[in-house]
């Protein structure tokens, strides 16, 4: 049954903060993700823009006491189908809240609405010498509250961690509208439960995300950037590890196949080198020379072909666009192919080299195209299935390929997710990592603190694949 959302027009909204045009609901059934990958996405029934924590408030006790559905939804960045509504009723854009609330640069933390993006934190606080380590290499177009929503993480992970490291406290919605306060502005705290990070990466199935205290840091005196070529691909990853091991000061090293190399070629009319790459960045106040150096023997040990450091904005800026926009270069390579689910395995760095030579192998086997590049420093390895989607037979070799990599993943230790979230694209995996047990606590605590299913129901859990929802057996 159609939910019936006509209840918004009896809020205290203006005109211009719900729509019911088809236009506007249709541009909220997709994410990037699903878009690019033919998803099916449901239109919602209305699309709803709050501009404050009461609007937010407002709208989830209306919708909960009548059963209607809320899907939080900001820049439709997303990969796995998070923000898009599995079962109609309103889309909750919170796009407008994008102001810096508070900033304290004397105690490195700002205070932000979630539809801010990412690199707008950044460009707040340069004038300080201060920036937003974690950001996800879609951090110029996707929100913090996006991120928060998916634990997101990115290129600069090895150094700094991923966006829960750097969440101080939170003001948050629950479903029935109550407002709620997690955290603090102490950088530590031993009090009570940790509801700030029960909520981040909890994809908006507990709660939505009105404000966001975040811890800044200093901009290093000193980055270097550049390059490593290898022979082999095989070479790349094990020079990686090596170097994670050794703990090399580097915050940012990516790694990149050559088949990779052609497709970004293709797309941005660059000139990479057509083999496997070693993408580098060095951070550091003192001493960066000392390091880079340290890392070059190292990739030496594992037959570098050529190690290439610069201190150039410009070239480092051309360098780091390349890794970027790989995700798009896939997507455009073949227009008779189209890449399966978003490949985001991560495992143990010990585990990083096997991973990405089973990867080129089974796409041996198997026939098919699959490009790889990732976060290697934190054993983050993605990769694209490309098929014809006409060929019956190879979508069925795809599918089977992904899904035997991602079990590959899970029986090394690792998950199936690194940085996208389980969202409607990996239920089937919650389970295996997890076990049935620590699944049904999940579902737990879904029901307390959501017991009507309100929010975002239809992702992270297995069942809802098929359009059930988590409720609570007593409502």
């Amino acid at each position: 049954m159609t939910p019936d959302c006509s209840f918004l027009e009896d809020l205290d909204l203006a005109d211009e903060q719900l729509s019911f045009a088809d236009g506007r609901r249709e541009s909220h059934a997709a994410d990037w993700g699903t878009e690019h990958n033919d998803g099916d996405g449901v239109v919602p029934d209305a699309v709803v823009w709050p501009e404050s924590t009461d609007d937010v408030s407002a709208v989830l006790a209306a919708a909960q006491d009548r059963g209607v559905p809320v899907t939080p939804y900001a820049a439709g960045t997303g990969l796995e189908g998070n923000a898009v509504p599995a079962h109609g009723g309103i889309s909750l854009d919170l796009t407008r809240m994008d102001d810096v609330v508070d900033y304290r640069p004397e105690d490195f933390q700002i205070d932000v609405g979630p539809g801010i993006i990412g690199s707008d934190v950044d460009e707040y606080v340069a004038s300080d010498g201060l920036f937003f380590p974690p950001l996800p290499s879609s951090g110029d177009i996707s929100t913090i509250g996006g991120m928060i929503a998916t634990d997101a993480s990115g290129m600069q992970t090895v150094r700094y961690g991923e966006i829960a490291d750097w969440v101080l406290g939170l003001e948050a919605v629950l479903a029935d509208g109550t407002v709620i306060e997690t955290g603090s502005r102490a950088i530590k705290t031993s009090s009570g439960y940790n509801l700030t990070d029960l909520l981040v990466g909890s994809e908006g199935t507990l709660a939505v995300v009105t404000e966001a205290t975040l811890e800044l840091a200093g901009r290093p005196e000193q980055i270097r950037g550049g390059r490593a070529i290898f022979e082999t691909l095989d070479d790349a990853a094990e020079a990686v590890f090596d170097a994670v091991r050794t703990d090399v000061g580097v915050a940012k090293i990516e790694l990149v196949d050559g088949l990779s190399a052609r497709m970004a070629n293709e797309y941005l009319g660059s000139e990479l080198p057509d083999a496997p790459m070693v993408f580098l960045e060095f951070h550091a106040n003192h001493g960066v020379d000392e390091e880079i150096e340290l890392c070059r023997t190292i990739f030496e040990n594992h037959d570098v072909v050529r190690f290439e450091m610069s201190d150039d904005d410009g070239e480092m800026d051309d360098l780091w666009q390349a890794r970027r926009e790989l995700a798009y270069a896939v997507a455009s390579y073949d227009p008779d192919l189209e890449p399966l689910h978003p490949g985001d395995v991560t495992v143990p760095i010990s585990s990083y080299p096997e991973t990405v030579h089973e990867t080129k192998r089974l796409a041996d086997e198997y026939d098919l195209l699959v490009p790889c590049f990732g976060h290697a420093g934190d054993g983050n390895l993605h990769y694209s299935v490309l098929v014809d989607p006409d060929d019956p037979e190879q979508v069925e070799r795809g599918e089977d390929l992904y899904r035997t990599l991602v079990d590959l993943a899970i029986d090394m230790g690792g998950t199936a997710t690194g940085e996208h979230g389980i969202g409607q694209g990996k239920q089937a995996y919650l389970e295996p990592e997890h076990g049935a047990g620590a699944v049904e606590a999940m579902r737990t605590i879904k029901r307390a603190l959501d017991p009507s299913d309100t929010l975002n129901p239809g992702k992270i859990f297995p069942e809802t694949a098929d359009g059930e929802r988590i409720r609570d057996p007593e409502q």
